[in-house]
């Protein structure tokens, strides 16, 4: 592993560029290659067997590209395929989750506190959240809500408008989440729909964006491991299964200029 070798950061769909946009903003000197797979998405409401499957396949095309270090930049994936992925890279590259950060945080910062969780079926299921919870505090109160309309409405641009609003409203108002007092973002789309979920709460309660604090956890972890690159070596890649106009979009719209995505097929 090289230090000016990339970052492969890797989701269902779009909704892993805001990892891949607060990594962008933050580690000015990484060159990261993103691979969206558009043309399987959702993976939340997939089993755990096909979850792996998409991941291994795509963390092959990552590692051609010289990887030096993977994200999962899904929260399911990151249930589902983790220790998977792990063992398959080996020592060929460095992996990493979006799960674990925010468990840090919150375990630290809501000690003995009500926390609510909203996600896909794949990650509510899991019990992820949950278990590395109540190892670090057995006394965190912890509730998980599956909200499986959210990610098509925002892969398909119907997160900014009253049906949207609805949708959201009618999710939080559910008796599972009462009492919380805050509320994980658990899939790497929501953050997309921030805004409406604030207004919610009214700003009574934290949202809490894994996106911010898994790159802050990503630049320490670059950092201990000595595998900081000192300059941007070359330009970012965006590789995706499937080109689609909400994915250019919401590239471009994140990264603030015109986004050329190579497509590549997973399975010929």
């Amino acid at each position: 592993m090289k230090n000016d070798n990339p970052i492969g950061i890797f989701d269902s769909g779009l909704g892993g560029l805001t990892v891949a946009n607060a990594v962008y903003r933050l580690l000015k000197n990484e060159q990261l290659v993103y691979f969206g797979d558009s043309a399987h998405l959702p993976y939340g409401d997939k089993s755990a067997a096909t979850i792996q499957a998409y991941s291994v396949k795509i963390c092959d095309v990552l590692l051609q590209k010289n990887a030096k270090l993977i994200l999962i930049a899904c929260n399911s994936a990151s249930a589902a395929a983790y220790e998977l992925v792990k063992a398959y890279v080996g020592s060929k590259a460095k992996v990493l989750n979006v799960i674990d950060p925010v468990v840090n945080y919150v375990a630290e910062k809501y000690a003995g506190k009500h926390v609510g969780l909203i996600g896909t079926k794949q990650t509510v299921g899991s019990g992820v959240y949950e278990y590395q919870l109540k190892l670090k505090d057995p006394s965190i109160k912890f509730s998980a809500l599956a909200t499986p309309l959210l990610v098509p409405m925002i892969e398909e641009g119907f997160h900014n408008n009253n049906i949207s609003e609805a949708i959201i409203e009618q999710y939080l108002s559910d008796s599972v989440l009462e009492g919380i007092d805050t509320l994980i973002l658990g899939c790497t789309h929501y953050p997309l729909i921030k805004d409406a979920i604030d207004k919610f709460y009214g700003g009574a309660i934290e949202v809490i964006d894994s996106s911010v604090i898994v790159a802050k956890s990503l630049e320490a972890y670059l950092e201990t491991e000595g595998l900081a690159a000192e300059k941007l070596s070359k330009d970012h890649e965006f590789l995706v299964s499937d080109i689609t106009p909400s994915f250019e979009k919401a590239a471009e719209l994140f990264f603030g200029r015109k986004v050329p995505l190579e497509k590549h097929i997973l399975w010929e």
